[in-house]
This record gives structure tokens, sequence and C-alpha cells, in this order.
């Protein structure tokens, strides 16, 4: 199909995304509940723990369950199934309030523009569902923002995909939002364990958003949270005096930045401390990310973190 044919959806999909993303992969740290053969471990068992079958050997994967006799015969490794393996469903969680319309100066250039926290989010989101798809996992997709606008259950194959990627262009930054009953929502409407990978700035109060994500662990959900983040939110550069505009209200303001670095530095360095030690407690992944920086890079990177362990 000619790249002028394509639906207009595609672009948050980009060729050199789908090359880099699909490299990766993304394996569970939990026993997840699953309905088809993947690549995760599962909850359950078979009727023995005895020999059932073979696989090839991943990275990450216990050496000592490789059969050498095999590797002998075929000069591959195998693996020896004792285990059901299952594929996953993922949630990923899409926030689409006001704050993330922000382009910062910062912000990586890709297709002749400076991203918006939303583009930026929307691209990792999109690479993210073609990444678990491609491993036979389940996607689904929440779009929020004063309340949960869209909530696309998880499903495989290829049509999801198309779901996934109408319903993110289609979504619009919103209104102001407290985060917090959003979580809670989302997480008693996914029916089984999930892994649950919300997108957002987490712009909201800290203390009852970090208690939604505990009602999250509490049912069992394994949790990614990439915190995106515009450069000038992390390190605020400006020199001059500067007009302030809240996206969520009506707020405006022209301020010194001299006269309020200090405090706002102070402030965000303590917003990110009790998010990453918040998520630290749940074995939450944390994941600050910046939208200066490339979205492929900034995933892979994570990916071969979590790959190793690190997270």
């Amino acid at each position: 199909m000619a790249a002028s044919s394509l639906p207009t959806f595609m672009r948050w999909l980009p060729p050199r995304t789908t090359a880099t993303i699909n490299r990766c992969e993304f394996v569970c740290h939990g026993r997840m509940d699953g309905f088809i053969a993947g690549r995760h471990r599962s909850a359950k068992k078979g009727a023995s723990v005895e020999f059932t079958d073979y696989r090839q050997y991943l990275p990450g994967d216990d050496i000592k369950h490789i059969d050498w006799k095999v590797y002998g015969r075929k000069d591959r490794y195998y693996i020896k199934q004792t285990m059901a393996e299952t594929n996953v469903r993922f949630m990923i969680c899409l926030d689409c309030s006001g704050s993330m319309a922000y382009r910062g100066e910062s912000a990586v250039e890709f297709e002749g523009r400076r991203l918006s926290k939303m583009e930026y989010a929307k691209y990792l989101a999109a690479g993210l569902a073609s990444l678990f798809l491609s491993q036979q996992d389940a996607v689904g997709l929440a779009l929020f923002d004063t309340h949960v606008r869209e909530f696309l259950p998880a499903k495989s194959g290829k049509g999801q995909l198309f779901n996934v990627l109408r319903f993110i262009e289609d979504a619009r930054t919103g209104g102001e939002t407290e985060l917090a009953p959003i979580f809670d929502e989302i997480a008693e409407r996914l029916p089984k364990r999930s892994v649950v990978i919300i997108i957002s700035d987490l712009f909201g109060d800290t203390r009852n958003l970090l208690k939604s994500f505990q009602h999250i662990n509490y049912r069992h959900h394994e949790m990614v949270v990439l915190h995106t983040m515009a450069e000038e939110e992390l390190h605020f550069p400006f020199e001059s005096f500067v007009h302030f505009k809240d996206l969520e209200s009506p707020l405006e303001l022209e301020l010194s930045p001299e006269s309020v670095r200090a405090d706002y530095l102070s402030r965000v360095q303590a917003f990110i401390k009790m998010l990453t030690d918040g998520c630290g407690s749940m074995r939450a992944d944390y994941v600050p990310l910046s939208t200066a920086k490339p979205f492929e890079k900034s995933l892979t990177e994570y990916l071969a973190r979590r790959a190793t362990g690190i997270g």
C-alpha cells in the first residue's frame, strides 16, 4: 500500500518506530492470567510439573531449564516447559487532560514540528500497542481527562491495533482532572490480572494518586508509570519575565522566573521523589520521561533496563 493511501491514524506508528520497538520485548515480572500461548508465566499450572513441551530460549530465561541434548542435536537453545505460558492483557491509560497540551521549546521535533506532551504520549502508546500485539498479547486503551472518556477492552489481533490507533488519532486534550478517581475506576473495570501502563504528567494530588495506584496494585495488576513531562517543567530554564497560562483553568500570571525558580524546583523534586518512592513500594516501574528525548529512544532504553531486571 502506498504511503499516501494509508489511513491517517497510521501516522502514530511510523515505520521507524515499528522497526525499532518490535526488536524489543516486554516480559512480565509477575505471573499473569491469560488465555492463549505466549511468552509470559501464567499463574495456572498444568496437571503436573512434568515435561510438556519445548520452546526456543529467550533472553531472561533461567539457563537451568535448557535441554542440552536438544542443543547438541540442533545447535540451538530450547527450554523445557513445565508450566503453561500465556499471553497478557495490557491496558494503556492515556492522559488527555489540558496540561498534556503543553509544547515546550526543548521538545523533540518529529516530522517538522515540536511534540506536545500529548503527541509524545500518543507515539508512546502506539509503539507499545504494536509491541504487545506482536507478542500475541492483548491490548486495551483508556483515554481520560475529567472522566474515562473512552475504554477499549483488551483484545489481541491485527484488527485491535487499528482500533487502538483510531482511538489515539481521535483523542484530544480536555479539561482539568483529578487522577485518583480515574485510576480507581480503571482498576475496577479490568476483569482479570493485567499490566496497566499509565502515560501521564501525573499533575494532581500526589497522595491521592498513590492511593489509587495502591488500588490497582491490590487487585494484582502489574503497573508501569511513564511519567511524561516537558524539559521546561523539569528544569524551569526561563530567564526573563514570562507569561504563564494554566492549561486546565482560566488562570494566567506574569512572573519573574528568578522569584519562583528555587521554590518551583524544590516542589518538582519532592513531587518526583514521592512518585519514585510510592511506585517503588508497590514494585511498580516508575519511568521519568522528557519530551526533549526521542520517544523511540526513551522506550527502548526502558525496555532494555526492564529486560535486565533494573526496571
